[in-house]
C-alpha cells in the first residue's frame, strides 16, 4: 500500500499480515473492510481484543487458554480426570470439544519437539505432563498429536518420558477417513490404515 495511506494503517496492515494464513494482500484487505465498517466491525473487534488481551491467560492446569484459572474444562466436576488427552496447541483441543466424544482433560504442550528448528524438550509442557500424571489420578494418556515427523518424534518421546508411571499410553487411530474413496487417499494414509486394521 502507497505510504500515502499513513502510519496507522500501514501499522495495522503489518500487524493483519502477520496473522495465520494472511499475506499482505489479505491484510490489505481485511483493513480496507475495517475501515468501511468503522462502527460494526472495528470498533467491536478493537473492544474485544483489548478485553481478551486483558482477561485471557493459559490455565495453570492444562495451559489451555480461558478467562478461569483453572480453566472451565478442568474446573467442570463431570469430566473424567482419569484421562488427559495431549495436544500440541489449544486449536487441537477445541477441534476435539467440537466433535463431543471426549469428556476427559487435557493438556496443551505449547509445541512439537523439532531438531531443525532447535525445540528441545525444555521448549514443550512434557514436564508438566509427567507431573500431572505422577499425581495418580490419570489411568489413560491420549496423544492426539499431528501426524507429521514433528507429531511423531514428540509422541515417542512422551511414551518414553510416561512408560514408567504405570498409565497406559494410547494414540489417536489413523487411516482411511469416513467417507474417504482409497484412490484419493495417499500412500502413507493407506499404509497406517492397514496397520492400524480391526475386526469388522
Amino acid at each position: 500500500m502507497a505510504s500515502s495511506a499513513g502510519p496507522e494503517i500501514e501499522r495495522l496492515i503489518g500487524l493483519l499480515s502477520k496473522l495465520p494464513g494472511m499475506g499482505p494482500r489479505s491484510a490489505r484487505r481485511a483493513t480496507l473492510a475495517l475501515l468501511k465498517k468503522r462502527e460494526q466491525l472495528m470498533q467491536p473487534l478493537a473492544d474485544s481484543l483489548a478485553e481478551t488481551a486483558a482477561k485471557v491467560r493459559p490455565c495453570s492446569v492444562c495451559a489451555a487458554p480461558d478467562t478461569r484459572d483453572p480453566c472451565s474444562i478442568c474446573s467442570d466436576a463431570s469430566r473424567d480426570s482419569s484421562l488427559i488427552c495431549v495436544v500440541e496447541e489449544a486449536g487441537a483441543l477445541w477441534a476435539m470439544e467440537r466433535v463431543g466424544a471426549y469428556r476427559g482433560r487435557y493438556h496443551v504442550l505449547g509445541g512439537l519437539l523439532s531438531a531443525l528448528d532447535g525445540v528441545g524438550p525444555d521448549a514443550i509442557r512434557a514436564g508438566e505432563l509427567v507431573q500431572r500424571v505422577g499425581e495418580g489420578l490419570v489411568s489413560e494418556v491420549i496423544l492426539a498429536l499431528p501426524a507429521t515427523v514433528d507429531g511423531q518424534t514428540t509422541a515417542h518421546y512422551l511414551a518414553e518420558r510416561l512408560a514408567n508411571t504405570g498409565v497406559s499410553v494410547t494414540s489417536l487411530a489413523r487411516g482411511v477417513p469416513v467417507g474417504g474413496e482409497l484412490d484419493w487417499l495417499d500412500d502413507g494414509t493407506i499404509a497406517q490404515a492397514l496397520r492400524a486394521r480391526r475386526p469388522a
